[in-house]
């Protein structure tokens, strides 16, 4: 199954219990051709880094035990090098993924990163129209989702949840899924400073928002977020207090654009990624004092999966399987 690639569950499945990473987010680029008000993850002034630190860096995240890549930015298929990132990528073992806007997709830029074994593209859709807050909308974004077809790459949408963007989020979600495209929108997290740079939505309409996905999903709707993170989520709307143990920069870690390991997006260093040891990432096992409220939700689902594997995992597994044994038009009106 095509929803499938790009996970490696054996190795995967090991790194749940061994003192190994599972999973490295690498920017490939700070630049990107938009502006998104809420983010904080692009710098135009900066130069791309070179394809031969880009294979070095990745060289060393494999040695590290990593088994899997995301490729970020910025926006990285603004990286002249982008299809031979993937392809080195690729070619020491690690399963690949890489998050676009995708404004810059061509037919031969797709044909390019399939041909490299690119495993999973994740594109974010916040809106089905554009707004002052983000451009990131299906009316843009459709036509070049035409452009994977026939292309073994497994494609995600996922958006941002906010004030700006809650009266269309229902839409994004059904407009993904009736093209058969697991979707998911998550709520906007706050700045390195603890703002938000957006309105974030009022509380009730959040909490019903994510209780109606919760219900749809267990409904066989195929909503891509875990169901740990929308628990995690409601908490955090209801002020809940949550027992999980940050993993960041030991179990899951970012690496700059400049090379330096981050243990997230929000937690930097100047260490170099060429100069960590295992050791390091093993000081990194331990809650951290920035964990409570954390929205950076890729960290928050790596660490309750490595806490609790068989809770988690389990419900996915079960989700997956009754959504499977769901026919299409039972959900169509979701």
């Amino acid at each position: 199954m095509r929803e499938l690639r790009g996970y490696r569950y054996l190795e995967t499945a090991r790194r749940l219990f061994d003192d190994k990473p599972l999973q490295c987010s690498l920017y490939v680029t700070d630049q990107c051709n938009l502006d998104c008000a809420y983010c904080t993850e692009y710098d135009n002034s900066k130069r791309h880094p070179s394809l031969a630190d880009l294979k070095s860096w990745l060289d060393k995240i494999r040695a590290l035990g990593t088994v899997r890549v995301a490729l970020v930015g910025g926006e990285p298929l603004m990286h002249p090098d982008i299809a031979e990132v993937v392809r080195h990528s690729r070619a020491i073992g690690l399963a690949t993924s890489l998050t676009t806007n995708g404004f810059l997709l061509t037919k031969a830029l797709v044909q390019a990163l399939d041909e490299a074994g690119l495993e999973v593209m994740q594109v974010s859709v916040d809106r089905m129209t554009p707004s002052a807050v983000t451009r990131k909308s299906f009316k843009t974004v459709l036509p070049k989702l035409d452009l994977l077809r026939g292309s073994r790459i497994n494609l995600h949408i996922t958006g941002v949840l906010c004030a700006d963007t809650m009266g269309e989020s229902r839409a994004v979600l059904k407009t993904g899924l009736e093209r058969n495209v697991p979707t998911e929108v998550r709520m906007v997290h706050a700045d390195p400073d603890s703002h938000f740079r957006v309105d974030p939505g009022a509380t009730r309409d959040l909490e019903a928002f994510i209780e109606w996905m919760k219900d749809a999903k267990a409904s066989g709707v195929k909503i891509h977020t875990n169901d740990a993170i929308l628990d995690y989520q409601l908490s955090l709307l209801r002020h809940e207090r949550v027992d999980w143990t940050c993993t960041a920069g030991f179990k899951i870690f970012f690496v700059s654009a400049q090379g330096n390991f981050w243990l997230c997006s929000m937690r930097h260093t100047e260490q170099h990624i060429l100069d960590v040891t295992h050791e390091d990432l093993l000081e990194n096992n331990k809650a951290k004092s920035c964990q409570d409220g954390c929205g950076v939700y890729c960290c928050v689902s790596t660490s309750l999966i490595y806490e609790h594997p068989l809770r988690v995992i389990g419900r996915e597994v079960k989700s997956r399987v009754k959504r499977a044994l769901v026919p299409a038009s039972a959900t169509a009106g979701f």
